[in-house]
């Protein structure tokens, strides 16, 4: 029986959310093993959330440069080889770059980094590494997702015509109003969070999106971004044009203050041929739309379904799977990729989606600032 991966974690401790979904989801296909890591900047609550989630706190590390001095220590056999950055957007840079450079492969949290120029000082770190190197673009994972993927890659649409994409959270309307939370809260701390609240957050999800299911890359960008308040340096809410060619053209319309909307990401892609949407809330439905012709609902589990979807699916039909399994997916394809064996292209998102995303983010600000101007992504 093949040993299961070393597994790290940096930050996530406490109640984080996130720090929950990828520790479930290391352990879906019994790949991985977590050892230790660093869960929060004391070290004290460090070896207490490790007891508290039953894991031997003999590898509980005071910082990221003791885990890598005392980790790099020991045979190479018995060292943690993959890294997850759960950590505020700031340190990601830092945090992924000192991993790379020591020879760890890294799974990161979006946004990648605070700038793109750093992102791209990661690209090339990773090319010295050769490492594995993952960013958690969560819902890539879903299983219908995928199947979208695949129908579109198969031509199943046609030609695409347009591309809309709405990521829709209430989260901050609570807070934004209140001057005192609102200067409290990390998210809207450039320092901390970069130079986008509502984009770096959930439009850089909704950005990678549009790019991995339709195979398309966006040229182009214009955003009309909203602060509220003059004293909030960061947009959390936003509308971004896209331009794909002179006759593909889409729209991403995210906002964090939609109020009493939770986590409400649908994304329509039409062709030629055919349309597909998807509900992030509502996520083992796949419509397929057609002139003529009934709606098609496709679910996950079934053989109609592609490879790459199948995949993914853990159940029989009928029985749902959720934002865990999605992740679950993510860790998989990266497990498969550490250990050197064969794996589809679609099943993590890589440094490069990480470092387009932070592209992106930096033009839809660049745009709003100009006066809502066309600017154009790099390549």
């Amino acid at each position: 029986m093949s040993k299961k991966i070393k597994l790290g974690i940096l930050g996530g401790g406490g109640d984080s959310l996130i720090g929950v979904l990828h520790r479930i989801a290391s352990t879906m296909y019994d790949k991985y093993e977590l050892i230790g890591g660093v869960f929060n900047p004391e070290i004290e609550e460090s070896i207490k959330f490790a007891a508290e989630i039953g894991i031997g706190t003999d590898r509980i590390y005071k910082d990221l440069d003791h885990l890598i001095s005392e980790e790099k220590k020991l045979p190479e056999e018995e060292r943690i080889q993959v890294i997850s950055v759960l950590t505020p957007n700031f340190l990601h840079f830092p945090m992924a770059k000192s991993l790379l450079e020591n020879g760890f492969n890294v799974i990161c949290e979006k946004p990648l980094t605070t700038t793109y120029e750093e992102a791209k000082i990661l690209e090339k770190t990773l090319e010295k590494a050769n490492t594995v190197f993952a960013v958690t673009y969560t819902y890539t994972g879903y299983p219908m997702v995928r199947q979208m993927r695949n129908l579109i890659a198969d031509d199943r649409l046609g030609k695409i015509q347009k591309v809309d994409v709405q990521y829709y959270q209430g989260w901050i309307n609570p807070i934004i109003h209140d001057e005192e939370k609102r200067a409290n809260t990390w998210r809207l701390q450039p320092e901390k969070a970069g130079i986008s609240c509502c984009i770096g957050d959930i439009g850089t999800h909704a950005f990678d999106m549009i790019e991995y299911v339709s195979g398309l890359e966006v040229k182009k960008v214009l955003a009309d971004l909203n602060y509220l308040y003059e004293d909030n340096k960061l947009d959390i809410d936003g509308t971004i044009l896209l331009r794909f060619s002179e006759y593909v053209k889409g729209v991403i319309r995210t906002s964090q203050i939609a109020t009493a909307e939770e986590n409400n990401l649908t994304v329509a892609i039409y062709g030629e041929k055919a349309g597909l949407k998807w509900e992030q809330e509502n996520p083992n439905y796949l419509y397929l739309i057609e002139d003529g012709e009934p709606v098609k609902v496709l679910k996950p589990g079934h053989e109609y379904n592609g490879k790459l979807s199948l995949d993914g699916t853990k159940l029989p039909p009928g029985h749902p799977e959720g934002i865990f399994d999605s992740m679950g997916n993510i860790y998989k394809g990266v497990a498969r990729a550490v250990n050197g064996e064969e794996y589809d292209p679609g099943e993590f998102p890589t440094l490069k989606d990480g470092k387009r995303g932070m592209n992106f983010i930096e033009k839809a600000v660049e745009s709003h600032q100009k006066g809502n101007i066309w600017v154009e992504i790099d390549e």
